[in-house]
């Protein structure tokens, strides 16, 4: 089938192709009703569609924002991906999303790839190893915004959790309750200042009520190994804990099974909090203890700031803070002994 061109179009109208070029780009000024409804109904009769490349390359624009995830499924990434595309179709933009699986490789070549795309901005959720392929774009003048993750080597605008103070508020609702002896269930986060700025706020909320920080309560979730040491073990410590603080709902759904296989009853042995509301907590047996984030307004953030940088032509290092929220429900009691 032969592929319809502006020039056939300006042919049947009966109009040159400049003429046709102004009404596909909303310039209406000199041009007659009549022309106008006369172009219209040709382009609705030749099926004609601009071709987006060829007008990107002469406005230098694509009008469009590039988004890396590195789990497309995970409940808070598809808040977070909807609050942005929110915000974006209601900017005029149209987004592309690329899912890592969390590897590395494939987060590089999504950059790559969404560059070649010329995309007029990119957010992402970094791995923490690309950061001198991001600072390089972000040195070059290019509108990149980070997400959720933050690392000390990468001085990029980002939208990130309070995550100190939620940690803080978990284990201070823990202790406010009784418990001494508080697990804390996290992610490798070596790299990470968002997960290090977790377990501050872990060992401030300790410190402040004059706990003592052992170390061995620290229990780490490797993605290529599992759990450094496992739940029935810690939970078979001389002296164990009475609570667990979860800091991803990956945990909190480990714990959760685990809990499950153990016969280890919440809140009636140990007290939960988890880090993320959980999908269909009402229909949980025990309602979890959640500290909360609003994924959907992360988004809508990240998408205003990304697009205000390439609206200003301003790559001045933004960072947003979003507050987090304790909601208490089932899952934490007194300890029982």
């Amino acid at each position: 089938m032969k592929k319809i061109r502006i020039l056939d179009v300006a042919n049947q109208a009966g109009v040159s192709k400049s003429t046709i070029s102004h009404y596909l780009n909303g310039r209406f000024a000199r041009m007659s009703v009549e022309t106008r409804e006369r172009i219209k109904k040709t382009i609705e009769d030749l099926n004609y569609t601009p071709s987006h490349i060829a007008r990107s390359l002469k406005s230098n624009s694509t009008n469009t924002i590039g988004v890396i995830v590195r789990d497309i499924t995970g409940h808070f990434t598809s808040k977070v991906i909807r609050g942005i595309d929110d915000y974006c179709k209601k900017s005029k933009y149209d987004v592309l999303i690329y899912n890592t699986d969390y590897d590395p490789e494939t987060e590089k070549q999504s950059l790559t790839k969404l560059r070649q795309m010329r995309v007029d901005g990119i957010i992402i959720a970094s791995s923490g190893k690309n950061s001198d392929v991001i600072s390089k774009e972000i040195k070059a003048g290019f509108p990149v915004v980070m997400m959720h993750l933050e690392y000390e080597d990468l001085d990029a605008s980002i939208v990130v959790a309070d995550n100190r103070q939620g940690a803080f508020d978990a284990t201070e609702h823990l202790i406010k309750l009784g418990h001494k002896r508080i697990a804390l269930y996290t992610l490798d986060f070596e790299s990470s200042l968002s997960r290090q700025n977790r377990i501050k706020g872990y060992k401030e909320a300790l410190e402040k009520y004059g706990l003592p920080f052992d170390q061995n309560l620290i229990q780490v979730w490797y993605r290529d190994k599992g759990l450094s040491v496992p739940v029935e073990d810690v939970l078979n410590m001389d002296n164990p804990p009475t609570a667990f603080v979860s800091l991803y709902l990956a945990m909190t759904r480990l714990l959760l099974k685990k809990f499950k296989q153990l016969d280890v009853n919440i809140p009636t042995d140990v007290s939960l909090v988890g880090f993320d509301e959980i999908p269909m907590v009402e229909h949980f047996k025990v309602p979890i203890t959640v500290i909360t984030q609003n994924p959907h307004e992360m988004g809508v953030v990240a998408a205003k700031m990304v697009i205000e940088s390439i609206v200003k032509e301003d790559t001045t290092v933004k960072r947003s803070v979003q507050p987090c929220r304790l909601i208490e429900r089932e899952s934490c009691s007194a300890p029982s002994k």
